[in-house]
């Protein structure tokens, strides 16, 4: 019976209007059990990348320890210290998102997020084995490359999975599975970095750990099915439906009535959106609002993520304390976006992320004047939460205002605005540091997260309730 139901669906939704219909469909289907699990297996693989990204602040006080890098550097841009590693890193992701992103919209969401993390994964397993600061640098770019590929897949697989009532809690929940693996890499760091086991730096063993790790993905995705709408829209469209048909299958019988109300656009319109679309109206006033978000965001989330050890030693707490202080901060990482689920899909995005940067300034500020260890603490925890609510917030937002065909590459082109600034943060934190402490460092974040809320409150589409292809 169900099979004779799948196929008459098939029949009817390609003789309509293909990418319209399965879009109207995929709107239509209920948040069941089987749409969370394809969130949670594309969160488990989001991991790996979180993991890769957030070492570079754990292990810099293992890298300072062992002579490849310094602290701080004589020359703005030194390559001889922790800002240089910072550097490599986003400098790497500002390549693979600006420059790569339309990997995964020509060839398929569930393949680059496979090749992806596989190609970053052998970039550190390679940089763990460096003895220059030449080799590790350059490496390190490599696994950036492919880590910048990856987030911005993740990005628009789950935004073409879900419907839009509850696209905001998904990436809640995306969040927060994918940032466990900070208090696990801070719990690695602050264990093995001290340590050398077997006579091997332990910073070396917590990039080994992950790496290895990391194989769990190809358990994953024979899971994961293709995006059915990036299959219709780049002309599939019976293998579509097939997807579109299991799905629904798996998730019981959807029902019209949430889709109905909703603007559509025609198939005509949407075959026609090319990258050469992003910057003429409506999208380039899109374009334009985010590269300013993201260039000034990375300051706030980086500027204080990659930095957290090293800037309660330069407090003058010891690094083994440092690293203990950071563990306990890291646990908010992934309790966080499950806090933040709650109120997701309540409010538009721009609120959401503009009240986030405003209590970054706030939080932020006091983390720079207390020295107490416990306040410290609080502040950490405190700062990390709105961080990572902004941060669920707006990688839900800039994917789901462009349109399909040019997601991945759309939302990669905005969002290497940040890997860029991250790039050059590297450099200006530890300047600031130098020159003007922590509380020097704060003040530029301030700044950066005044923008963002300015530009949000001001310019920020709404995107509540609306179906894809449609803000």
């Amino acid at each position: 019976m169900s099979v004779v139901g799948i196929d008459t669906g098939f029949e009817l939704g390609a003789a309509r209007s293909g990418p319209d219909e399965i879009s109207r469909r995929l709107e239509a289907m209920p948040a069941t059990g089987h749409v969370w699990q394809l969130v949670v297996l594309l969160s488990l693989g989001g991991c790996f990348e979180i993991y890769d990204l957030f070492l570079t602040g754990y292990i810099a006080p293992g890298l300072a320890r062992s002579g490849l890098l310094s602290t701080t550097t004589q020359a703005f841009f030194g390559f001889s210290g922790i800002g240089a590693f910072v550097a490599a890193t986003f400098a790497g992701l500002f390549v693979g998102t600006f420059f790569l992103g339309f990997l995964a919209d020509r060839f398929g969401r569930r393949a680059i997020f496979t090749y992806a993390l596989l190609g970053y994964t052998a970039a550190s397993v390679i940089m763990a084995c460096q003895t220059s600061s030449g080799g590790l640098l350059f490496w390190r770019f490599l696994a950036g490359i492919g880590i910048g590929v990856e987030v911005i897949t993740i990005d628009a697989y789950i935004t073409e999975l879900v419907p839009s009532r509850m696209r905001g809690r998904a990436f809640a929940v995306n969040q927060a599975i994918m940032f466990i693996a900070v208090p696990i890499v801070a719990f690695l760091a602050w264990w093995l970095v001290p340590l050398a086991p077997y006579d091997v730096e332990g910073w070396r063993w917590v990039v080994l750990i992950g790496a290895a790790a990391s194989m769990i993905v190809w358990v994953l995705r024979l899971f994961l099915p293709e995006s059915p709408l990036w299959l219709a829209r780049h002309g599939r469209t019976e293998e579509a439906f097939r997807v579109l048909a299991t799905l629904e299958a798996r998730g019981g019988a959807a029902a019209p009535g949430p889709a109905a109300t909703l603007a559509w656009p025609t198939t005509q319109t949407a075959r026609q959106t090319g990258f050469g679309d992003l910057f003429r109206p409506p999208y380039v006033s899109l374009v334009v609002l985010f590269m300013v978000f993201n260039l000034c965001q990375a300051f706030g989330f980086y500027g204080f993520a990659n930095w957290v050890p090293t800037l309660l030693v330069e407090k003058g707490i010891t690094v083994t304390k440092s690293l203990q202080y950071s563990f306990i901060v890291a646990f908010a990482y992934p309790i966080s976006p499950l806090l933040a689920a709650s109120f997701a899909d309540k409010f538009e995005r721009r609120w959401i992320i503009a009240g986030a940067c405003i209590a970054i300034i706030v939080f932020g500020m006091a983390f720079a004047q207390l020295t107490e260890p416990a306040l410290l603490i609080v502040c950490g925890v405190l700062l990390t939460a709105c961080n990572t609510t902004m941060s669920y917030a707006y990688h839900a937002y800039q994917t789901e205002v462009f349109p399909t065909q040019i997601r991945a590459q759309a939302s990669g082109l905005v969002y290497s605005m940040s890997r860029l600034s991250a790039t050059f943060s590297g450099f200006i934190v530890a300047y600031m540091l130098k020159e003007a402490g922590v509380t020097g460092v704060f003040g530029l974040i301030t700044a950066a997260m005044l923008i963002v809320v300015i530009a949000m409150a001001l310019f920020g589409p709404d995107v509540r309730g609306k179906a894809l292809d449609t803000v």
